[in-house]
């Protein structure tokens, strides 16, 4: 039988979040995601270490991307997301290697699903003084069908609903890109261009902005402009916050010195920044790094008096995630020949599907106030407390990591490498 290619997008967007809920006659509303509390038993058997295998992925795709010379910054949490909710129309081979890349190898698909369910739920309520919105959606191609128990499913566990758009029209282009400006507080304006592929069936959207003030501000008067060395050499005129505090700090001598950064009125979420030793590289300190050491060192930090001094930034990164997802393990799932993800549209169309393209892009703005976050991951596919220890003083003037997490879920909501905060 000759098989026909068509090609199906998954668009996973982390951005401002947004409910959506639509069919083909209902508008799409909402500002936030808004989970429902899930049921009680659902929330009671969230296992955070089943959760905390988005560190491992997260870690792994950091050092999958990082270059020396480059900025990165990437949210595992919308990969993941996305991912997690790709993972449920896979089947045999494909999902098998979806598992091991994900890290739930033997867990049943609706634990997963409900695990995720949870920690979702669990994020959006975090800090009443911090915005953090997560949404999903799935647009399908007009006339097309989605398998019943995978759109059940994202339904259920992800809140992402279905509806469907004339692919052929402008207006499907210009709703989805409004969408998406919309809950991204303007920070992405376009994610899908004009004319849409004939042969893309389906954007599944996953979207995450993230707001947060510090829990103690800098004070704008105190910042001051000096030199940032880069791997290229000297960056003049960086503005550097300055603060002088007791802080949640971290220095293991020769390696480097890490401080935690609150944020918003429970201070569960933080920014934690690690500085790497001198005489070492950020890209080898990066690819050093793994799920094990950071559960370490997050339980070493102590309170400590000292000086803190914070490039000001802002950063947008974009890159294709083929190569790195590949060398994960999932290779199987961009194969056109090996791809099986019938559970996500019917067999009855004839398509064989498989992911062909992955791609993210993001934003990020820290300054005295707090940090405006945001992320986009298109996937496209087609068929075939201690006492306070001794002083110290940490300035962050040369290339860092740093990292936004909820110490509840261990939920590693970003990550980024700066080499240049001016770029």
């Amino acid at each position: 039988m000759k098989r026909w290619l068509l090609v199906l997008s998954i668009l996973v967007l982390a951005a401002a979040g947004g409910l959506f809920l639509t069919a083909c006659e209902e508008e799409v509303t909402g500002t936030g995601m808004n989970i429902p509390q899930p049921d009680p038993e659902v929330l009671e058997a969230f296992d955070v270490e089943m959760a905390g295998a988005s560190q491992s992925f997260g870690f792994q795709l950091f050092q999958q991307l990082v270059k020396e010379d480059e900025n990165i910054f990437i949210s595992p949490t919308s990969v993941y997301t996305a991912l997690s909710m790709t993972y449920n129309g896979a089947r045999e081979e494909t999902s098998e290697a979806m598992a091991k890349v994900l890290g739930v190898e033997g867990v049943e698909l609706e634990r997963f699903n409900q695990n995720n369910l949870a920690r979702l739920y669990k994020l959006q309520e975090a800090d009443p003084e911090v915005v953090l919105n997560i949404a999903n959606s799935l647009w399908l191609r007009e006339g097309k069908e989605f398998d019943p128990d995978f759109l059940e499913r994202n339904q259920e566990y992800y809140q992402a609903w279905g509806g469907e758009l004339d692919f052929e029209s402008q207006e499907a282009v210009d709703t989805i890109n409004g969408w998406v400006k919309d809950r991204t507080e303007g920070l992405i304006d376009k994610i899908v261009e004009y004319p849409i592929n004939p042969q893309t069936v389906m954007f599944l959207i996953n979207a995450v902005y993230f707001q947060g003030d510090w829990s103690l501000p800098f004070d704008p008067d105190n910042t001051y402009k000096d030199v940032f060395h880069g791997p290229e050499g000297a960056i003049e005129e960086v503005p550097f916050m300055h603060q002088s505090d007791d802080f949640a700090y971290l220095e293991k001598e020769g390696e480097f010195q890490a401080v935690r950064l609150p944020y918003g009125e429970e201070e569960r979420l933080a920014m934690y920044v690690f500085l790497p030793d001198e005489e070492q590289s950020l890209h080898n300190w990066i690819n050093n790094l793994s799920g094990e050491k950071w559960e370490q060192w997050r339980q070493q930090f102590r309170t400590m008096e000292g000086e803190l001094h914070l490039p000001r930034f802002t950063m947008e990164y974009e890159q294709t995630l083929n190569e790195a997802l590949e060398a994960m393990g999932m290779e199987v799932a961009f194969d056109p020949q090996q791809a099986d993800f019938f559970d996500m549209v019917p067999r009855d169309d004839g398509f064989r599907i498989f992911i062909s393209e992955v791609k993210h892009k993001s934003f990020i703005e820290v300054d005295e106030e707090g940090t405006e976050a945001a992320a986009v991951t298109s996937v496209e596919m087609e068929a075939t407390s201690a006492p306070p220890m001794e002083r110290f003083e940490m300035k962050v003037n040369r290339p860092f990591f740093f990292l936004i997490h909820d110490r509840e879920t261990g939920e590693m909501l970003f990550k980024g490498a700066v080499v240049d905060p001016l770029s």
